[in-house]
């Protein structure tokens, strides 16, 4: 998500509503491309088609049935109890591709740390500096030092290779906001952050006890005006990174985020990702709806 400064606090403007979905469950191909204004210009990439399964499961349709998207708006949620262990993670939606806005800092972060990591050095100064600005307030200049610190899109998969992530694509040149990803690989990338070495996604290959500590550190201080999201799920302090940003082809906006919260004695990974809202606070309505939604949903079962 933007740094203050940045275009994307720009007011909002109003966006024609799209024509609602013909079905409950029912995903639509995802809409074209929008430009990061941040990173230069740019241009449109291809849809990625995004197919759901004609009857979604009972939980998937009570989900929906709750969360109520409206107009193009669609939503996935996934959610893991890191205090189950052998269970795997929830999803809820169909699990399909969405841009990823800023919630890949997150992504772009742990990709730097191994970096370090494989050179045997912690970060250097100015290295942290970038890192605090771009997790805590979501700098995107920082993000854009980091991005081409990492080696952009190829050195982001191929640190995703090592921490378990299977359905990520790096965004094109500059553009690491238009990076894709699905709910289920973000709970991979939050499983590499949160659990221990020993269980986390890419084992020995993955972050380090104080590169996990220092990411989720980070997490834990995103400034209060950003600290909407998951955290709606839990009555405590979460750990947690947002994105939002709106295309500038529809005016419409994707709206994510992605953290760990406790709720009840257990500590849960949950992500939220959508799009297709006619303004940000449309978007951060529906991602807290669908977090809550999604967690109550898991906790009862």
């Amino acid at each position: 998500m933007p740094h203050p400064s940045s275009p994307f606090s720009r007011p909002l403007r109003a966006a024609r509503r799209g024509r609602r979905r013909a079905a409950v469950g029912v995903t639509a191909l995802a809409a074209s491309v929008a430009a990061l204004v941040s990173t230069g210009a740019l241009t449109p990439t291809p849809a990625v088609a995004a197919t759901a399964a004609a009857r979604p499961d009972a939980a998937t349709a009570d989900f929906l049935a709750q969360v109520r998207p409206q107009g193009r708006e669609r939503v996935t949620a996934a959610v893991l109890d890191l205090d189950a262990p052998g269970r795997g993670a929830t999803v809820y939606g169909a699990d399909t591709a969405y841009d990823t806005a800023s919630i890949i800092k997150v992504d772009i972060l742990a990709a730097l740390l191994l970096k370090a990591q494989d050179a045997g050095r912690g970060l250097t100064a100015q290295e942290r500096t970038h890192a605090e600005a771009m997790i805590e307030r979501s700098d995107n200049a920082a993000a854009n030092a980091l991005w081409r610190s990492i080696g952009r899109a190829p050195g982001l998969e191929a640190a995703n290779k090592r921490l378990g992530l299977t359905s990520t694509q790096g965004g094109p040149g500059a553009r690491w906001g238009l990076t894709r990803t699905t709910a289920s690989d973000q709970i991979r990338l939050l499983r590499a952050v949160f659990e221990p070495a020993s269980s986390a996604s890419g084992g020995a290959e993955g972050l380090t006890a104080p590169s996990r500590g220092y990411l989720r550190t980070l997490m834990s201080r995103v400034v209060d005006e950003q600290s909407w999201g998951v955290s709606a799920a839990a009555r405590s302090a979460a750990e947690l990174k947002n994105g939002w940003l709106q295309r500038t082809t529809t005016g419409l906006w994707d709206v994510n985020s992605i953290g760990r919260v406790a709720v009840g004695g257990h500590h849960y990974l949950v992500a939220v990702l959508s799009d297709g809202s006619t303004s940000m606070k449309a978007g951060v309505s529906l991602v807290e709806r669908a977090a809550r939604t999604a967690l109550s949903s898991t906790t009862d079962r």
